[in-house]
């Protein structure tokens, strides 16, 4: 995947937390982050930090779609 065609991390992270069944404020409790945090994620005003990535990465692997399934749902 070229960097152009990456889907943004905002997009991603809005799609790990519908395939959860999660509100926003809800995820952001997972994470242990605030609701304007993750809002923020995900209309792109913001990245996350690499420990709240971990966490991320850790909510995908127990997501019942992989990781690789998400991304190819957001191209």
């Amino acid at each position: 995947m070229t960097p152009a065609t990456q889907p943004e991390i905002g997009d991603l992270i809005r799609a790990l937390r519908q395939e959860l069944g999660l509100t926003q404020e809800k995820f952001a409790a997972k994470l242990g982050v605030t609701f304007p945090t993750v809002n923020r994620w995900e209309n792109k005003h913001a990245t996350p930090s690499p420990l709240a990535m971990e966490k991320i990465d850790a909510l995908v692997k127990r997501s019942q779609k992989s990781a690789k399934e998400l991304v190819a749902k957001h191209l």
